[in-house]
């Protein structure tokens, strides 16, 4: 539990709420209800072991947060509530309510345990292949998996570290529960099916210099050239197998049912990091007070190809 004041309500509330869900707590020392209210929070706090976090607002110490959110919700009574997520107030209650109901307040909004854990082994795993650790990281997200086998980010992860590790057939075992998911065209997984991009890729059986002399002679012999970018692929020369790529695209768009084009997208996914979650909505407006939004650094070389790929098609 911690106190909020203006001068910790941007790191300890905005900021933390983007790692993991906070309730805030508006209370005031006058406040009979508040005081029955406040055990009850706390004990939940306890129960749900570290998957919220419950942050209390004095509203006589600090009536600028605690003015806004109340007429951001419509509220004019305390004790209120505000469940924050992703650096935003995202829902919130009022009055003392019965535990039962806050446990439901709280089930919509904060995350199963094993998502947590799972979350975790992520984070984790990008700091040890920051730090070059490879097996340290593949063993955090081959728990993850285990942990939460729907986390689909982990088990994109976990299969792009084995491949990158070389390991094909344990990719292929680790994939195999996604496959279907990954070639599904109604609900489709852009990052899954780069996968699958890939592990195709990794299935030809191919000389990379046949095949350039096959191109050398022919400059559109696009099976070839095809070929030659799945063995870029395979290989992890990514910017070699989407050169050969664009080559075709810049010469028959619709070759091979846009194959060509297909498989550049796949690519530029693969090497693209995860856009970071959007921050929720609340009921009414945004709290003005609220930190900055999330810079997304952009990859010059991807945005590069992104640029090549575009005025190729267009």
């Amino acid at each position: 539990m911690i106190d909020i004041t203006l001068q910790n309500f941007e790191a300890e509330l905005i900021t933390a709420s983007q790692q993991r869900p906070v309730l805030l707590d508006i209370w005031a020392p006058w406040c009979g209800p508040c005081r029955t209210l406040g055990p009850v929070l706390e004990k939940l706090e306890a129960d749900y072991a570290g998957r919220f976090t419950l942050a209390k607002l004095n509203s006589d110490e600090v009536p600028e947060i605690a003015t806004q959110l109340s007429q951001m919700f419509g509220v004019r009574s305390i004790p209120f509530c505000v469940m924050f997520a992703g650096g935003q107030p995202v829902d919130g209650f009022v009055g003392a309510l019965p535990e039962a109901q806050i446990r439901e307040f709280l089930d919509k909004h904060v995350p199963a345990g094993e998502d947590i854990e799972a979350a975790a082994d992520v984070e984790a795993a990008g700091d040890l292949l920051a730090e070059g650790d490879l097996d340290a990281a593949l063993h955090k997200l081959a728990h993850a998996v285990q942990t939460d086998p729907a986390n689909d980010a982990a088990r994109f992860d976990y299969v792009k570290a084995l491949l990158e590790a070389g390991r094909v057939a344990d990719a292929r075992a680790a994939f195999e529960p996604v496959a279907a998911k990954a070639a599904d065209t109604l609900v489709p997984s852009p990052r899954l099916a780069a996968l699958a991009t890939w592990l195709k890729a990794c299935d030809v059986q191919a000389d990379p210099a046949a095949l350039q002399a096959a191109i050398a002679t022919n400059k559109r012999d696009f099976a070839a050239r095809f070929a030659l970018a799945q063995t870029h692929l395979a290989g992890q020369r990514f910017t070699d197998a989407m050169d050969e790529l664009l080559e075709i695209i810049m010469r028959d768009k619709a070759w091979n049912d846009e194959a060509a084009r297909k498989a550049y997208v796949a690519i530029l996914e693969l090497l693209a990091k995860p856009a970071p979650k959007p921050a929720a909505e609340a009921k009414s407006g945004t709290l003005e007070i609220a930190g900055k939004a999330a810079v997304v650094h952009s990859d010059p070389l991807i945005d590069g190809y992104r640029r090549k790929l575009s005025m190729a098609l267009f």
